[in-house]
């Protein structure tokens, strides 16, 4: 099969033709289950972002609220950010015709550079989006000081 179709009718299944679909595919068979536990982290989308000031982290996290989401410190210059989406209670009841909405716990770790102030880190939580802001270091550009030559 191929994306490109053959000028005289037929479907590509030549092997060494670069435009053929029809390869061995090695993971064809395995399987990309995720768990319960970790489906909220595969949904967890954030950016990073560096400006002049400050290095600035967003993540999308909807239907939470900050107490449900944590920020941490670790290891010098890792900021950590994880919180965890509960399940639904369901009622007996009830008939659900569809979940797509994931729950679980998320973790995501960020190793910043070195010219950071990590003691001075502000997060804020405004409609489902989390951003965390980390103030660089100032560099102090050197100071040029011109010497008059003689002779």
């Amino acid at each position: 099969m191929s994306m490109i179709p053959s000028f005289f009718g037929g479907q590509r299944s030549n092997i060494f033709d670069p435009f053929s679909l029809n390869v061995w595919d090695p993971f064809k068979d395995f399987s990309t289950q995720i768990s319960k536990e970790n489906s909220a982290f595969v949904n967890t989308r954030i950016d990073w972002k560096e400006t002049p000031e400050a290095h600035v982290l967003k993540a999308d996290l909807p239907g939470l609220n900050k107490e449900e989401v944590k920020v941490e410190v670790e290891d010098d210059r890792v900021v950590r950010i994880s919180g965890e989406r509960k399940i639904e209670k369901e009622d007996k009841n009830d008939t659900w015709h569809r979940v797509e909405r994931s729950s679980g716990k998320f973790v995501r770790s960020f190793r910043l550079p070195e010219n950071v102030k990590m003691d001075q880190i502000k997060a804020a939580m405004e409609n489902g989006v989390l951003t965390v802001t980390v103030p660089k270091v100032e560099v102090k550009k050197p100071d040029v000081k011109a010497i008059e030559i003689s002779g």
